[in-house]
């Protein structure tokens, strides 16, 4: 009887707990946008130095009338996507090459690091010099930002793999893809979860980064657009959806999570 009263008031606790998550993340971006606008109208700004949220508001309105806000956000977006493709699955290649082969991670470990050495602002110009200011130079930028902390995660989880278990694996005489699939990935999955979410809201960065260099479409071109016209609604506008955009993203990731991490809370 004391037991099952002990698992009751638990699972209310549990409850209130997520009950009170979930509405403190709305919550505080109410109380955010109060005082926003609250600064706007005590401070007394100009549109062009802080525009208040309604201002914002009609912007976004405006933009979504207009379509521009639309168009740009899928131009960004799919550079964001077809970048992280390619900086994932060539991380993930050479991130398992270099933890099953200490010899080639000490020959290409020092290029590696070297490259991330030096800021994507940098690097970017150069890419765009070389490849134009179209699609692929952006995917690449989206790609090159992605790759390190997915590479770094993936050596690590592949690494953390107890010994004992890959003895077992070849007691069984498991083949190759047997261990890789049976032991290796699920025991990495974690980790390279973890640098799949860092890497998520990373290549929105690399998108922007490489529309601010050359581009005559996507929000970083809107940005440097409405900066010029001292447009800072338009700004505003797309410096949200950028951040809109992150989330889902990393929200995704979260849910991948929860689908191939399942059997950890079982």
């Amino acid at each position: 009887m004391a037991e099952s009263i002990t698992s009751k008031d638990h699972e209310t606790g549990r409850q209130k707990v997520a009950f009170t998550r979930v509405l403190l993340i709305p919550l505080s971006i109410v109380v955010a946008i109060i005082l926003w606008e609250m600064a706007a109208r005590i401070g007394k700004f100009p549109a062009f130095i802080l525009p208040s949220p309604s201002l914002v508001w009609q912007r976004l309105i405006q933009s979504l009338v207009d379509g521009s806000l639309i168009r740009h956000s899928l131009s960004t977006l799919g550079e964001v996507i077809l970048g992280l493709i390619l900086g994932v699955c060539a991380a993930t290649a050479l991130g398992y090459l270099l933890a099953k082969s200490p010899v080639m991670e000490r020959l290409l470990s020092p290029y590696v690091v070297a490259s991330q050495s030096v800021p994507i602002v940098a690097i970017a110009p150069l890419l765009i010099i070389w490849f134009g200011p179209g699609l692929f130079s952006k995917v690449l930028i989206c790609a090159l930002i992605v790759f390190f902390p997915v590479l770094v995660n993936t050596i690590v989880g592949l690494r953390t793999v107890p010994e004992e278990l890959r003895d077992l694996m070849r007691s069984l005489q498991a083949t190759r893809s047997q261990m890789f699939r049976y032991l290796e990935m699920p025991a990495a999955l974690p980790i390279f979860l973890g640098g799949l979410r860092i890497g998520a809201t990373l290549s929105v960065i690399g998108a922007v980064v490489g529309e601010f260099v050359g581009a005559d479409r996507g929000l970083g071109f809107m940005i440097n657009r409405a900066r010029g016209q001292y447009d800072t609604a338009l700004v505003f506008v797309s410096v949200l959806t950028l951040v809109l955009m992150a989330l889902s993203l990393y929200g995704l990731v979260l849910l991948m999570e929860r689908r191939f991490l399942s059997w950890r809370e079982r």
